[in-house]
């Protein structure tokens, strides 16, 4: 376990990512008890990208999320609305604080997933998927 942390850490330090074919799970390696996803590209302010064509879908991380808390709101951008990248285009709230989300890229917002107007609790419990 302290050799896979220390890898995880080296491999953070030096901005690499690691493939493991070995495993049948999704994801590529642990990071100090956060998951880190085959194809997702992460920001240092712990958002996530994942790239499908000329769309990118943007979410926050799993260890962000549970370092936030539980979700209780989520101010979402509007459809048509432009993003640029290192700068705030969004806001979760929980029940211990409020945080931005800050756009990892540049481009226009094209959809939002509007159910979390409704389940704000889906960040939490499916960071990468439904939330």
């Amino acid at each position: 376990m302290a050799l896979r942390m220390w890898a995880s850490s080296t491999a953070n330090a030096l901005r690499i990512s690691v493939a493991s074919k070995a495993r049948l799970s999704p994801y590529s390696f642990s990071r100090c008890f956060s998951a880190v996803i085959d194809g997702l590209k992460y920001a240092t302010s712990h958002e996530w990208v994942k790239h499908e064509g000329s769309v990118a879908t943007i979410g926050i991380t799993d260890h962000a999320q549970d370092h936030l808390g539980e979700v209780v709101f989520v101010d979402l951008p509007e459809v048509g609305t432009s993003a640029t990248q290192g700068k705030s285009f969004g806001a979760v709230e929980s029940v211990k604080a409020t945080s931005d989300i800050n756009s990892p890229i540049s481009g226009e917002i094209v959809e939002v997933n509007s159910k979390l107007s409704e389940s704000p609790g889906a960040i939490n419990s499916s960071p990468y998927e439904e939330g």
